[in-house]
């Protein structure tokens, strides 16, 4: 199943993608068992899940994508945990050592913004990076969670965008990442949650970046030095993983301060990050 959260008539919703871009089917339609919000649902376990496919089973109430607005799949989770230096060759394009084990840092359920919102620039940065990266979302609680059976608590697995201000990752605030990172409405993710079922390897998909129309990044999750499975066992020794939580896995080379010469975001550029089966992302900068 396809997850999304959209706007219909200025209420949220919850709602399942037919296929990708493809038509919503309002989960909460008639149904007051349904949550309105994919936590929420989530938390539910198996029985919101069941309740689902009976509803798309039974009575499908579909309507046109056109006709309301695709928000972020999920806008409050607990915690969004972020792995960096995540590709080999991303490594390389920074001259930096491929890391033993996941380098973990996070954002904050402040920079989620919707697939297809305005990206503000901020006043503070003058160097703007793209970073188009893996995410999955959290479906089952868990600490000292085993890598064999890490997958079975993953919900499903999305599009997110990274952004990143470079001049505040590095010289500024103690050469600490968290302000580089964590701005307003530096996570866009989306369009939808898709769940594990429908992938049938989600570190065997094709990962894209562009930057008005060019490609900048053209990767393979295969590409991943620690996969999902490895993060959430390695994150798990020191925290406990929420239902909602969200993980970004990290990004491919292409990256804006790796290039020669450096190029950055400005306002009025739309940024494009695709990840194939789960679909893309446009954001505009302004």
């Amino acid at each position: 199943m396809r997850f999304v959260q959209f706007l219909l008539h200025g209420e949220r919703k919850l709602g399942l993608e037919r296929g990708n871009d493809g038509d919503i089917v309002d989960l909460c339609a008639g149904d007051r068992r349904i949550p309105t919000d994919l936590r929420s649902f989530i938390e539910g376990g198996d029985k919101n899940l069941k309740f689902a496919e009976n509803l798309v089973e039974e009575r499908e109430c579909v309507l046109s994508r056109d006709s309301v607005r695709i928000v972020a799949p999920i806008l409050n989770p607990e915690k969004v945990l972020c792995v960096g230096m995540n590709y080999r060759d991303h490594c390389e394009e920074q001259n930096a050592p491929v890391p033993e084990e996941p380098v973990v840092f996070n954002k904050f359920p402040s920079c989620i913004i919707g697939p297809t919102d305005d990206l503000e620039y901020p006043t503070e940065t003058r160097k703007l990076d793209w970073e188009v990266e893996l995410a999955f979302i959290i479906g089952k609680a868990g600490r000292h969670i085993q890598e064999d059976d890490a997958m079975k608590h993953i919900f499903g697995f999305t599009v997110a965008l990274d952004v990143t201000a470079r001049d505040w990752m590095k010289g500024e605030n103690g050469g600490q990442v968290l302000l580089g990172k964590a701005m307003d409405g530096f996570c866009p993710l989306g369009p939808a949650i898709v769940t594990k079922d429908e992938i049938d390897d989600p570190h065997n998909l094709g990962i894209r970046c562009k930057v008005n129309g060019v490609i900048k990044q053209n990767s393979d999750t295969n590409q991943l030095v620690h996969k999902s499975a490895a993060i959430i066992a390695h994150i798990s020794r020191f925290i406990t993983l929420k239902p909602g939580d969200v993980i970004l896995t990290g990004t491919p080379p292409g990256v804006g301060i790796a290039r020669k010469p450096p190029e950055f975001l400005k306002r009025g550029d739309v940024v494009q990050c695709e990840i194939d089966c789960l679909g893309k992302i446009i954001n505009r900068v302004v």
